[in-house]
C-alpha cells in the first residue's frame, strides 16, 4: 500500500539506542571475516542513515509548511542540535571503511566513487567543530524565519514576498515600480538583522575553517558541496568566460527589452518583462496547472508521466503560496519510502512553471536512482544535480502549449532570454561569497560595497534608480543560499551551462536528447560532475570555449 505524504512519518532519533548501533556496526565489521559480512555491515550503516535522512527531509519539508508553528520550529531546532553528534558517528564509520585492508575489495563491491565522497565527507569534519555546526543550523534557520516573516502591505493587500513578486513583471510600470520599492523597503527594514546574521555566520565559518587547518573557509566550502574533481581556479575560469561570451550579449538584450517595452533603458523594477503586453501567464489555476503537468509529462515520456502521477496521487507536491510558508522552492527525498518531496510557492506568473518543472527534474532524478545503490550515490553533488532540473525546463519547451497556449512561443523567448540573463548573476554571487571569505572580518557596509562592484563587473546595465537599498548593495540579503548553502549558487551556473546544451540536442532531435537525460538521471550520484558531464555528452563548464555553441545559437533565437 503507497503511503501518503501526509501519512509519512519517522521515528524521532534516540541519540542512545543511535550510538550503541553505531558501537555494533563498528565492532562487526572489525570482527567480520569475509567480503559479504562487511558488504552486509555497510548496508546496516546505509539503513541508519536512510532513517535519519528521512527524518530530518521531514522535519525540514514541515518546518518550510510552516515556519510559525510551535511544534515545526521546535523540531527543527533539535534537528540542529543533533545532527552534528550524527554527523561525527558517520565520520567514524567512514574512517574505518577507509583505513580498511580490505578497501580494494569493498571499492570493487560497493563503488570507488563512494570511497572518494566518503573520504571527503571526512575532511569536512572534526568533533572540535560541532558545536559550531549546531550554532551554524541555528543562525540559517533565523533567516529562513526572518524572510518568511515579511507582512508587506500592497495595494490593498498584505503579502509575503512570493505574493508581492507577480507585481514585479506587471504590465504598468508604476506597479512594478512600486513592488520593487516595496520589497526593498521590507529588506531595508530588516537589513541590519540580515547583515547581523551574515555576519555571525562568516565569522563562524572561518573560524570552523581555521580548526580544521585550511587558510579560510573557501577550502572548506568547497569540500562540504563535495567539490571532488575541479577546484576554484576552475570556477574562476568558467566566471571568465561568462564575463566574456554572456555578459555583452545581455547588454544588446537589455537593448532589444528596452525597444519592446518602450522605455529608454532598462531600470532595476523593468528586468523581468519582456513585452509590454506582459509576461505570459498559466491559463489556469493551481489544480488546472497539475492536470495540464499530466498531459505534458504523459507526452514528454511516459516513464515521466508515470512518476509524475505517482507524486499527485501521493501527495508529494506542495505548491500553493500562503501566510507563515518558507519562500523559494525546493526538492527533498524521504529515502525510506523511496520518493521525493517538491515545494514551490505558486504566484500566478510564468515562474510557476519554470520553478515547477525545475523542481520535478530533481524529484525524477532521485526517484530514477531510487535502487538498491548506498544512499551516498542516489543524488550527485548539487552541481551535477541542478542539470536535472535546469535541463527539464528546456526539454518542456515542446509542451509549453500545454499551460500557455497560443502564447506558448513568447514563454520559450522570455524563458531563453532569462536563463541566458541568470548566468551573470549568478557568477557575481560565487564571486561575491569568494571575496567575502577572503576578508571575514569585513563590516557589512564592506560587503554591501563589495556587492555592488559585481554588480557593476558582471551586470553592468543594471541600474536601481533611487530605490537606495538596491542601489546601495542590498541585493544579494535575498538570497538564501549565502546563508545556508555558502558556494551553491554557482552550481546553477554550471548546470545552466550543460542544461543548454540539452536545449541544443532537443532542437536537433527531442527523443534522442530525452534519451540521454533519463540515462544522466539514472546515473544518479554514481560520479562526480565532470565524469557525469562527459557520460552524458556533454562539454565541461570549465572547457575554454564551453559557451561558445551555445551563445551563437541563443543569439540567433532571441534576435
Amino acid at each position: 500500500m503507497e503511503t501518503r505524504y501526509p501519512q509519512m512519518q519517522s521515528p524521532d532519533p534516540d541519540l542512545d539506542a543511535i550510538a550503541n548501533a553505531y558501537a555494533e556496526l563498528n565492532k562487526d565489521f572489525d570482527r567480520a571475516t569475509g567480503t559479504h559480512d562487511r558488504i552486509a555491515v555497510v548496508r546496516r550503516w546505509d539503513g541508519l542513515r536512510r532513517t535519519f535522512g528521512t527524518w530530518e527531509a521531514l522535519v525540514g519539508a514541515r518546518f518550510a509548511q510552516d515556519t510559525t508553528d510551535e511544534k515545526t520550529i521546535a523540531a527543527k531546532t533539535r534537528h540542529s542540535e543533533i545532527r552534528p553528534t550524527i554527523t561525527n558517528m558517520n565520520v567514524e564509520f567512514q574512517k574505518r571503511l577507509l583505513a580498511s585492508s580490505h578497501r580494494a575489495e569493498l571499492e570493487e563491491n560497493l563503488g570507488g566513487h563512494a570511497f572518494a565522497v566518503w573520504a571527503n565527507d571526512v575532511s569536512t569534519f572534526d568533533p572540535c567543530i560541532e558545536q559550531d555546526l549546531v550554532a551554524e543550523s541555528k543562525l540559517s534557520t533565523e533567516y529562513t524565519k526572518l524572510i518568511a516573516s515579511a507582512r508587506i502591505p500592497f495595494r490593498g493587500e498584505t503579502l509575503n514576498l512570493a505574493g508581492l513578486r507577480k507585481f514585479t513583471t506587471d504590465t504598468d510600470r508604476d506597479t512594478r515600480y512600486d513592488a520593487v520599492s516595496a520589497t526593498y523597503s521590507f529588506l531595508e527594514d530588516n537589513g541590519t538583522e540580515v547583515d547581523r546574521i551574515y555576519d555571525e555566520l562568516v565569522r563562524l565559518r572561518h573560524g570552523m575553517a581555521l580548526k580544521m587547518g585550511c587558510e579560510n573557509f573557501i577550502e572548506l566550502g568547497y569540500r562540504r558541496m563535495q567539490r571532488i574533481d575541479y577546484t576554484r581556479n576552475d570556477v574562476a575560469t568558467y566566471r571568465g568566460e561568462v564575463l566574456k561570451q554572456v555578459v555583452p550579449l545581455i547588454k544588446k538584450l537589455r537593448t532589444l527589452q528596452a525597444e519592446r517595452l518602450g522605455v529608454d533603458r532598462i531600470m532595476g523594477w523593468d528586468a523581468g518583462l519582456y513585452a509590454p503586453t506582459g509576461n505570459p501567464k498559466p491559463h489556469g489555476d493551481h489544480d488546472w496547472m497539475l492536470k495540464q503537468a499530466q498531459l505534458m509529462f504523459d507526452e514528454l515520456d511516459p516513464r515521466i508521466g508515470e512518476f509524475f502521477a505517482m507524486m499527485v496521487r501521493r501527495d508529494l507536491l506542495d505548491l500553493k503560496t500562503r501566510e507563515g510558508k518558507a519562500s523559494g522552492g525546493f526538492c527533498t527525498y524521504f529515502a525510506d519510502y523511496g520518493v521525493p518531496f517538491v515545494f514551490a510557492n505558486f504566484n500566478g506568473t510564468d515562474g510557476d512553471v519554470r520553478v515547477f518543472t525545475h523542481e520535478i527534474g530533481h524529484a525524477f532524478q532521485g526517484y530514477s536512482s531510487s535502487d538498491d545503490r548506498l544512499i551516498d550515490c542516489v543524488w550527485p553533488s548539487y552541481d551535477a544535480a541542478e542539470i536535472h532540473s535546469m535541463s527539464l525546463e528546456f526539454l518542456t519547451y515542446p509542451q509549453m502549449d500545454k499551460f500557455f497556449e497560443e502564447e506558448a512561443e513568447e514563454f520559450r523567448w522570455n524563458h531563453l532570454a532569462g536563463a541566458l540573463a541568470f548566468l551573470p548573476y549568478g557568477v557575481a554571487g560565487d564571486h561575491y561569497q569568494h571575496l567575502v571569505y577572503e576578508d571575514p572580518k569585513a563590516t557589512p557596509a564592506t560587503r554591501h560595497e563589495l556587492w555592488r562592484a559585481m554588480e557593476a563587473k558582471y551586470m553592468p546595465d543594471l541600474d536601481w534608480g533611487d530605490i537606495d537599498y538596491a542601489a546601495k548593495g542590498g541585493r544579494w540579503q535575498f538570497q538564501g543560499h549565502y546563508f545556508g548553502m555558502p558556494f551553491y549558487y554557482i552550481d546553477y551556473t554550471l548546470a545552466q551551462t550543460c542544461a543548454m546544451q540539452f536545449w541544443l540536442a532537443c532542437e536537433d532531435d527531442q527523443g534522442a536528447a530525452l534519451e540521454r537525460y533519463v540515462n544522466l538521471c539514472q546515473l544518479g550520484g554514481n560520479a562526480p560532475f565532470q565524469t557525469l558531464v562527459a557520460q552524458a555528452g556533454l562539454t565541461s563548464p570549465f572547457k575554454e570555449g564551453c559557451l561558445d555553441r551555445v551563445v551563437q545559437r541563443a543569439a540567433k533565437a532571441l534576435f
